[in-house]
């Protein structure tokens, strides 16, 4: 009987032993499926906090530009303290002023008086004096040549009267409709379809897609000379900016480039965004040899002649990134420093160069210490991944000296504003028109809208250095 038992009690033991076992198998596969589970819980985390930080990227934080906001795009103007509309205290409007020199005048005159009297011009004075401007019907101006031919009675030769140089068709336009036409087409970006259509609507006269091409091209080969100028000027000025962006031509994506200073623009077209582009005989950089402004693409660090400088606005927009997606306090302090040098007086800022270099150092040790190590994705290939805030702190740090640029040296302006207000145009003519059939249409156009800009810049009357451009010459070349 107690060998049976104890029989039973092996048993048993055995039983228990083997429910253990059991047990423990079951909680290692939990305990492996939950450790998987928190592996995929962060990784969806840091999913969704990117996918939000990319919902929330507006113009404020990114390079994004404002007209893709929509409607959370915020007005241009913010709305006065004391809520009144219209021009505010300080505002230099541009009020219309009467004329001391009008085209035409016409007298009201009363009318007899109840009595009877009718007035005489010797009993009237001038009381008030109102002013219409107005446009006058359009129309355009036909200028007929008639060539005279003889015959000498002396010798016999025939001889002929010549016509004015440009005059070479029986029905031609004038320089007048071909410069409208450029301005219409390049400047405010109106598509040739409409431009036939305003002009048969203003004047009667619907000219054809083939000849609004024919007068930029025309006017293109004309500028050949003004462009060299405006390069050549370019690259001898102490400090010039550089941009570039995408537009599509013939269902490709070219590359519009900018270079541009405070009184010329130059713009260019090629295949290219980067090296070949920058280093091509289009481009100026291979003689320039001031400072050039830009937004840290990794291609102007290619070229070591000239010094570089880093555009303070596209830092601001990386650190309000992090600062509103990751809460990142090393952003808000480099941000916060930034603003406080760029307010900063230049001769304070001189004063106080070390102390200022001192400080830019620590915030970014303060920086990488923040950021995550970069980490290996499971299950891809390649580099490991690193975050934003890593990725700009370690520019900052490489970038140092192109960062502070503005900081130390007068003519650095703090932004490269001036490249991004003269690219900006083509942004325009592309949503308008879409894109340009041929690469050939968009270098006329780069052109022509540089030589444009240029005169804007120099307060030029631009339809007329255009009809002066028609004509041989323009302000550029006569200088």
């Amino acid at each position: 009987m107690e060998s049976k038992n104890v029989l039973d009690k092996d048993k048993i033991i055995q039983e228990l032993i083997e429910q253990v076992k059991q047990l423990n198998s079951r909680l290692a596969f939990y305990e492996d499926r939950i450790l998987k589970r928190e592996e995929e819980n962060a990784e969806l985390k840091i999913e969704i906090i990117e996918l939000k930080a990319r919902l929330n990227k507006d113009s404020s934080n990114s390079s994004k530009p404002p007209s893709s906001e929509g409607y959370k795009k915020k007005p241009a103007l913010p709305k006065a303290k004391n809520g009144k509309q219209g021009g505010q205290k300080g505002h230099e409007g541009k009020t219309l002023k009467q004329s001391s020199d009008p085209d035409q005048v016409i007298s009201c005159l009363p009318e007899p008086c109840k009595c009877g009297h009718k007035f005489l011009s010797s009993e009237l004075a001038l009381a008030e004096r109102r002013q219409v401007f107005d446009l006058p019907k359009p129309r355009l101006e036909i200028t007929e040549y008639q060539i005279h031919k003889g015959t000498c009675p002396v010798c016999g030769t025939n001889c002929r009267g010549n016509t004015p140089e440009g005059v070479n068709a029986p029905v031609q336009y004038g320089t007048g409709v071909k410069s409208y036409m450029v301005l219409l087409g390049t400047h405010f970006n109106v598509p040739f379809k409409k431009v036939q259509l305003l002009f048969g609507d203003l004047f009667g006269y619907p000219i054809n897609e083939s000849t609004a091409f024919s007068a930029g091209k025309q006017c293109y080969e004309r500028l050949t000379k003004t462009e060299g100028i405006i390069k050549a000027r370019i690259a001898d000025s102490q400090t010039a900016h550089a941009d570039e962006t995408g537009i599509r031509v013939a269902g490709k994506l070219g590359w519009l480039h900018a270079a541009t200073s405070h009184s010329y623009t130059y713009l260019f077209m090629h295949e290219k965004r980067g090296r070949m582009a920058l280093e091509s005989e289009k481009s100026l950089l291979n003689d320039f040899s001031g400072w050039l402004v830009h937004d840290c693409w990794s291609s102007y660090f290619r070229f070591h002649k000239f010094k570089h400088a880093l555009c303070g606005a596209h830092i601001l927009r990386e650190l309000e990134y992090l600062i509103e997606n990751y809460h990142s306090k090393w952003a808000k302090v480099f941000k916060q420093f930034l603003l406080s040098i760029y307010q900063m007086p230049f001769e304070e800022r001189i004063k106080r160069r070390q102390l200022i270099n001192c400080r830019y150092d620590k915030i970014c040790d303060y920086g990488i210490k923040s950021e995550p190590l970069p980490v290996k994705t499971p299950g891809k290939r390649g580099r490991y991944k690193r975050s934003k805030g890593l990725n700009l702190v370690e520019r900052l740090i490489r970038e140092k000296i192109a960062v502070l640029a503005f900081a130390f040296n007068s003519e650095v302006p703090f932004t490269n504003n001036l490249a991004e207000r003269d690219i900006r145009p083509s942004k325009v003519k592309q949503k308008v028109s879409n894109c340009f059939r041929t690469f050939k249409g968009a270098e006329i156009y780069a052109r022509i809208q540089g030589f444009i800009s240029t005169a804007r810049k120099n307060n030029r009357n631009v339809f007329a250095e255009l009809c002066n451009t028609f004509d041989g010459h323009n302000f550029i070349t006569e200088m």
